[in-house]
């Protein structure tokens, strides 16, 4: 409209204009005056490059905003991509766990404990009466190798002697072959780690422990059987569940109590790795370890040094046992830790004079000329 109203005053003071049909065609552009002519061109020139500034401006403003937009999603991402590396960590350092609630401790729950546990003994006699081809050395060697998956995974320290009562459990009531042995013990460690760990064991992770001779399906149909079998009864007591209630009830320094059950627990997954104390009841056995450990360590009360005597007559009154049982059990446990340092002591000197062998075999061995490539 503007431009109409600019070319209006020349267009009058034309002298000769053709008619309208001839100038829309092009035929009177000679008969326009110069000046008309020159403004057309210059206000076409100039709406050209008008559009053309447009076009620029908005061309440069889109990639500034693109710009923008992709600096914020990498910083997004980047903020993103820390908070799960944080997050992570948080989550591989420390696990979560509930305050120890002290009316677990009562002596109402201790007999329930001592009350329920006979009904989780298995067979002692299940390798006469009921297996054929599973013999105690087997189930030494299966349960060894739960026990070092167990610490490499660093599960749960009820984990192990869990999945040991269902193993035992299990093979009292049904005949195995030997060669699912090892199904059996991966199938107990993953129910045990279900009830016990935040983050159980996966079935791929126990298939790779068995070199992939087990598949994650087997594994899974096995956890069924046994689940039928042990009639989805899977909330055994253990020893574990004891050491809490003994130690609250010992006269030690609370700053001794961790290292204390510390070494307990030790001794409790020590004894079940050995098929001798499968007709000890849990409490028996961790009355014996609590027992081992403060003599071991050589703890002392308030007053003086626990005697053995004394240590022995009070955890047998509290588990409701008889002295003299719990104190064979004792030397049971102390005789089983002096074997397994021994047998230790001997494969690390053992693996440590292989080595050395070797290295001299290496360097002592002349290399013959004929192997040399001239």
């Amino acid at each position: 409209m503007q431009f109409i109203q600019r070319c209006l005053p020349l267009i009058c003071s034309v002298t000769t204009v053709t008619s309208l049909p001839q100038f829309a065609e092009g035929r009177g552009v000679n008969t326009v005056g110069p000046s008309l002519v020159a403004l057309l061109r210059a206000s076409t020139q100039q709406m050209r490059q008008t559009e053309t500034e447009k076009h620029i401006l908005n061309y440069w403003r889109s990639i500034h905003s693109l710009t923008l937009l992709g600096s914020f999603i990498a910083q997004a991402t980047d903020e993103a991509e820390g908070m799960e590396h944080q997050l992570l960590c948080c989550e591989v350092e420390t696990v979560r766990r509930a305050y120890q609630d002290t009316n677990l401790l009562n002596d109402r729950v201790l007999q329930t404990m001592l009350k329920a546990e006979d009904n989780y003994l298995p067979a002692t006699n299940y390798f006469k009466c009921v297996q054929k081809e599973i013999v105690p050395y087997m189930r030494r060697i299966v349960s060894t190798w739960m026990l070092e998956v167990c610490e490499e995974q660093k599960c749960e320290e009820e984990v192990f002697p869990l999945a040991m009562n269902f193993l035992d459990r299990y093979l009292s009531i049904e005949p195995t072959r030997k060669t699912r042995l090892q199904l059996l013990g991966a199938t107990c460690m993953f129910l045990a780690s279900k009830m016990k760990e935040t983050i159980p064991l996966t079935a791929e992770k126990l298939s790779i422990y068995t070199d992939n001779s087990i598949r994650p399906g087997e594994l899974l149909q096995m956890e069924l059987l046994v689940l039928n079998k042990l009639k989805w009864d899977l909330a055994s007591v253990t020893p574990h569940d004891f050491i809490d209630h003994f130690l609250s009830k010992l006269p030690i320094h609370p700053d001794t109590k961790q290292i204390l059950r510390k070494h307990a627990q030790t001794f409790v997954a020590l004894c079940a790795t050995d098929v001798k104390f499968i007709a000890n009841p849990p409490s028996m056995i961790a009355a014996g370890s609590v027992a081992a450990a403060v003599q071991g360590l050589h703890l002392k009360s308030a007053d003086n040094a626990l005697s053995s005597q004394q240590l022995t007559d009070f955890l047998s009154q509290v588990i409701r046992s008889d002295p003299d049982c719990l104190r064979a059990c004792q030397e049971q446990i102390e005789s089983l830790l002096e074997t397994s340092l021994r047998q230790a002591q001997r494969h690390t000197v053992s693996t440590e004079t292989k080595n050395v062998d070797e290295e001299l075999d290496l360097s002592c061995t002349p290399t013959d000329v004929r192997d040399v490539n001239i």
